[in-house]
C-alpha cells in the first residue's frame, strides 16, 4: 500500500467564509489508517467547519477535501467512516436493539449487534427505550452506532462527555481494538487528557488556521515552561515572587514550581535550600501547552478571522 493509499481523509488548502468571516483559511490535514488525530482548538477555532467539510455536510469556497480519495458526498466514502457527533437527535420510542439494527442496515458489512453492544458497553440496554436511557448511557448507544458499519474511519466528536470514568475507559478501549483493525479515528475533545493518552498526533486550530500538527511530545517540546517538584524548606510564596516563576505552591511536604527558566529557578532552590530532596523537573503538560499556544495564535492573527459556525 503506498502513502497516497494510506491516506484516508485529506483538507489541503481549503478556505471557507460565511460573507465576510473567514471560518477556515488555508487550512490542511490529513489521516492515515490506523491513526488517531486529535484536532484541537479553542471554541470558534474552525473545527466544526472542518468536520462538516469531511463529512460532506458543507462545500469548500477553495482548496480539497476528500474521504478516501473521493469527494465526501460520494455514497462509496460515505458507507467506509463512522460518525458519533456531540449532539445526536435518535428517535427516542426506538429500544436500543432496534436502533442498532436499523442503523447497521445501511452498511455492507456491518458488525453483529452483540459485537456492537459489546465494544460499547450497552449488552444490557438493548430492550430499553432510547430516550429511557441517562445521558452517559446515551452516549455509549451512539458509540455503539457509529462502530457498528465496521467503518474504516471513525469521527468522534467529544465522545465521552456526561461518561463516569468506567464508561470512559471502556470507550477508549474500544477505540484501541478499532484501530488495532486499521480504522482511523478524528478526535475532538476538550479533555485534553484524552488526547495526550490517545493521539498518535494532534492538530491544534485557532481562528481558522492549523497553528500546529505533530505529536503530543513535539507539541509539548514547543513551549519552556515546567513543572518543579522537591521536597523543601523555602517558603513558597516567596518562591513565587522570583523572576520567571509563574506559580508556586506547597501540597503537603512537597514545593511544586512552574517556571519558564527551569535550570535558573533549579539553582536558586539548591542555594536557599542546600537540603533540598526528590527534585523533579517535567515539561509541561499538553493543556499547558495547548494554552500558551493557543494564546500566542490569538494574539498575532487579526480580529476578523474566526469562526461563525
Amino acid at each position: 500500500m503506498t502513502v497516497s493509499e494510506q491516506v484516508v481523509a485529506r483538507l489541503a488548502g481549503v478556505e471557507k467564509r460565511y460573507g465576510r468571516l473567514v471560518a477556515l483559511d488555508n487550512a490542511g490535514l490529513q489521516l492515515r489508517r490506523g491513526e488517531l488525530l486529535a484536532l484541537l482548538g479553542p471554541n470558534g477555532a474552525g473545527k466544526t467547519t472542518a468536520i462538516s467539510l469531511l463529512l460532506g455536510l458543507l462545500r469548500a469556497d477553495a482548496g480539497a477535501v476528500e474521504l478516501f480519495g473521493r469527494d465526501p458526498r460520494d455514497v462509496r466514502a460515505r458507507r467506509r467512516i463512522g460518525v458519533m457527533l456531540q449532539h445526536a437527535e435518535l428517535p427516542g420510542t426506538l429500544r436500543v436493539g432496534e436502533l442498532l439494527r436499523l442503523i447497521a442496515s445501511y452498511y455492507p458489512a456491518p458488525r453483529s449487534m452483540a459485537e456492537s453492544a459489546r465494544m460499547a458497553g450497552v449488552d444490557d440496554l438493548l430492550a430499553r427505550p432510547y430516550a429511557k436511557l441517562s445521558g452517559g448511557q446515551q452516549r455509549r448507544v451512539q458509540f455503539a452506532l457509529a462502530l457498528c458499519g465496521r467503518p474504516e474511519l471513525l469521527f468522534l466528536d467529544e465522545p465521552t462527555v456526561g461518561m463516569d470514568i468506567e464508561a470512559r475507559q471502556r470507550l477508549w478501549a474500544a477505540i484501541s481494538q478499532l484501530r488495532a483493525e486499521g480504522c482511523a479515528v478524528l478526535l475532538t475533545t476538550h479533555y485534553l487528557e484524552e488526547a495526550e493518552a490517545l493521539a498518535d498526533r494532534v492538530c491544534v486550530m485557532a481562528r481558522g488556521r492549523v497553528i500546529h500538527e505533530g505529536t503530543v511530545e513535539a507539541l509539548r517540546a514547543r513551549i519552556a515552561t515546567r513543572r518543579i517538584r522537591c521536597v523543601s524548606t523555602v517558603d513558597a510564596g516567596v518562591v513565587g515572587g522570583w523572576p520567571a516563576v509563574t506559580a508556586a505552591e506547597r501540597r503537603q511536604d512537597r514545593l511544586h514550581v512552574t517556571t519558564d527558566a527551569a535550570e535558573a529557578v533549579v539553582r536558586r532552590l539548591l542555594d536557599a535550600d542546600p537540603q533540598l530532596s526528590e527534585l523533579e523537573v517535567q515539561r509541561a503538560g499538553l493543556a499547558e501547552a495547548f494554552t500558551e499556544l493557543t494564546r500566542e495564535a490569538e494574539q498575532g492573527l487579526p480580529e476578523t478571522r474566526r469562526e461563525v459556525a
